[in-house]
């Protein structure tokens, strides 16, 4: 086994002569309280940390900008953590770098983000350690991690951020935004397709503020890694145009340094380092096996790696005199002379530049802009109408003119989700050598749907506000993140047209069935499906302010009628998730019709021939089913009566959910299979979108009835 230490291991408590120096007594703490951890938990894993303890040290101590006093700190360098399972190693940086609690937005200076007793609580219900690094619930984690990949694709968030910020807020001599962007990663998270994909773009992008450090341990859970993955990753990170580096020793902490500081230096491409460790190094038995991996070594594994470390074998969660205050020494000391620094130039600023330090503050307070709401249209009744799609590009626009730091794109689909930003001075994010600026606000994700879902996370943990789009039926691929985004409570927006079989030709492959039920079902995600553009206008004015979420904006490739609000109730019912858009002229009403999008437009033609009959009928749209359920029950019963159980919904997606609101007796008109290849007219009669089938289902309600 290679050995870490240059002189004689340290003897605990005086026992003995020899005294390892304090970095190593800094490093086996590190490592002897993810072994501990692990162990009391019954659960975890022990192994990476006990490897990448010394590049981690080295980094943290020794290069990282950050003030463990201030970590809401604008300007500090990030660090992701996108091997989450490897919790505990963060968990003790964040405890040795005497990184301060956060709670409402606000630094705690009198409390510690972590304390020893909060390690020994690891993955216990509500401990402030939990299996894998929560955003937003231990200060010091900058991104929610633990879906292998999902941290390499924030971190590239996070350096387009730093881009953009910079090409916007910096001026000559106010260099702002610099910071960098330190991503830990591992075998698994280069298996997974999301990091090729988060890889492949920063090196388009010539990301000089990125570097990933990758624990090339070439242990997975099944075993060595050479029975699935034997590629050379050296040369395909060159080939996607990243700077690559190797670190042959993991413990070689001076290499490393230089290893960092060469990376810093290459501001033209983003770099990999490749460490090159032994998983649960210094463990006896299980060093470089996959046991040192997903579960605990064992009490006496345990003892004989302490024994290994000269540490005390006797001893838990022990941490040495001098060592946090060693550790501090260096990141803390540091930290807080740039964190000085930087807020003494944003005085400055604040002089030189008053109008752009204003709307820094909004930035970095969360806040949204005076006015930017301003702008938006109504649009005029029209029976031919528009495409939801269409007319969310034009609100799209007229929002984005009035929000500077609303960025997003497309997977390569802005031209069929309508979602480019046209107005003068938008621009393109691209580095020059490809005809942009870094200051453009149209990001081309290329066909990426999984990294673009996790870019836009990372851009949303700094400070931009993002928007991604896509086909729904790739929602499918961006299912991880959007669960994250709402898991953090990121607001991030999701753009996601051709929402229905009305993609017609396309056939089932692009129709999306299944996909309104699913993120319906994911806590914490607003998603509105409009009926016509004026409730995509009301939909964009609903979901800019919410902040605190995730949102879905489902919208049609065919055109929809633009419904008389002069005849029909206003727009504005949406944000309210759902509302009467008419109602019978005779009180209660004897059958409830209810839809979303595309399908509001059927059955208001349904209401007119149950209206001329004389049937009193109403018809609610419901676009919103979560912002529905989040209203009083008092107005969600004047809605939707407890006592009219005569009511059909209709909607081109899955049944799933709709028993909640037409209830054990009520009627749906819903997809039950996959749709079908054929002209959209088609595909609405042979799956019983029609005028006819609604009508049916009403008059087959009111029969049962009386």
């Amino acid at each position: 086994m290679r050995s870490l230490f240059p002189c004689p291991v340290w003897a605990p408590d005086g026992a003995g002569n020899a005294r390892a120096d304090i970095d190593i007594l800094c490093i086996n703490t590190i490592r002897t309280l993810a072994m501990d951890a692990v162990q009391k938990a019954n659960s975890g894993h022990p192994g990476t940390p006990m490897a990448l303890a010394p590049p981690a040290y080295a980094l943290w101590r020794e290069v990282l900008d950050y003030d463990p006093a201030n970590p809401l700190w604008p300007n500090r360098d990030r660090f992701v953590l996108s091997i989450g399972h490897a919790s505990m190693l963060l968990y003790s940086l964040i405890y040795l770098a005497g990184i301060r609690d956060v709670k409402d937005g606000r630094v705690q200076t009198d409390r510690p983000s972590l304390t020893l007793a909060d390690i020994e609580q690891f993955r216990q219900l509500d401990s402030r350690t939990p299996g894998h690094p929560e955003y937003g619930h231990t200060a010091g984690v900058e991104t929610t991690t633990g879906p292998l990949g999902q941290g390499c694709g924030n971190s590239v968030g996070m350096a387009i951020a730093q881009k953009w910020l910079a090409a916007h807020f910096n001026k000559p001599g106010f260099d702002l935004f610099t910071y960098h962007t330190y991503t830990f990663c591992g075998d698994g998270d280069n298996m997974e397709g999301v990091s090729s994909e988060a890889a492949s773009i920063a090196g388009h992008l010539k990301l000089g503020n990125l570097t990933w450090i990758y624990d090339s341990n070439h242990i997975s859970i099944e075993g060595n890694t050479r029975i699935a993955f034997t590629e050379s990753v050296h040369k395909r990170f060159e080939a996607y145009g990243w700077h690559v580096l190797e670190l042959k020793d993991a413990n070689d902490t001076g290499d490393f340094r230089r290893l960092l500081a060469e990376a810093k230096a290459e501001t033209s491409r983003p770099t990999l380092i490749i460490v090159h460790s032994i998983i649960g190094w210094g463990s006896p038995h299980k060093a470089g096996t996959a046991a040192a991996h997903g579960s605990p070594l064992g009490v006496e594994e345990i003892r004989e790696t302490k024994k290994f470390y000269g540490w005390p074998e006797d001893k838990s969660f022990y941490v040495p005199k001098g060592v946090p205050e060693h550790f501090r020494q260096g990141i803390a000391i540091r930290g807080a002379a740039a964190s000085k620094a930087w807020y003494d130039l944003l005085a400055r600023y604040r002089t030189a530049h008053p109008d752009l330090a204003a709307e820094l503050d909004l930035v970095l307070a969360g806040k949204l802009p005076e006015g930017w709401d301003r702008q938006i249209s109504d649009f005029p009744a029209d029976a031919k109408g528009l495409a939801s799609r269409a007319s969310s590009a034009t609100v799209l626009n007229q929002v984005a003119a009035r929000y500077p730091w609303m960025i997003g794109g497309s997977a390569d689909l802005s031209p069929s989700t309508k979602t480019h930003l046209t107005f003068d001075g938008a621009g393109d994010f691209q580095p020059p050598q490809w005809g942009g600026t870094y200051g453009g606000r149209n990001l081309h994700f290329g066909v990426r749907e999984h990294a673009m879902g996790s870019i836009c996370n990372g851009l949303a943990l700094s400070y931009l506000r993002p928007y991604c789009s896509g086909f729904f039926i790739f929602s499918d691929y961006m299912k991880p993140p959007i669960r994250l985004a709402a898991l953090m409570k990121l607001p991030v927006l999701y753009i996601f047209t051709h929402d229905s079989i009305g993609v017609g030709e396309d056939g089932p492959t692009h129709q999306p069935v299944e996909q309104l039920a699913q993120l319906r079902a994911t806590p914490g995600v607003t998603l509105i499906r409009p009926a016509d553009a004026n409730e995509v206008a009301e939909a964009w004015r609903t979901l800019v302010p919410l902040v605190d979420r995730p949102t879905v904006l489902v919208l049609t490739r065919q055109n929809l009628p633009t419904i008389c609000r002069k005849t029909y109730a206003p727009a504005s019912g949406l944000a309210k998730g759902a509302y009467v858009l008419a109602d019978s002229s005779t009180g209660t009403p004897d059958v409830i019709l209810m839809a979303t999008g595309s399908e509001v437009g059927l059955i208001v033609k349904a209401f007119e021939q149950l209206k001329a009959e004389g049937v009193g009928a109403r018809i609610v749209s419901m676009p919103s089913w979560d912002l529905f359920e989040a209203q009083p029950q008092s107005y969600r019963d004047s809605v939707l009566p407890p006592d009219v159980t005569a009511r059909v919904a209709v909607e081109q997606a899955a049944r799933l959910g709709w028993e909640r609101y037409v209830g054990l007796r009520g009627s749906t008109i819903v997809m039950h299979t996959f749709g079908a290849s054929a002209p959209a007219g088609e595909l609405e009669v042979r799956f019983g979108f029609t005028v006819d089938a609604v009508l049916t289902e009403a008059r087959r309600q009111l029969a049962t009835r009386r």
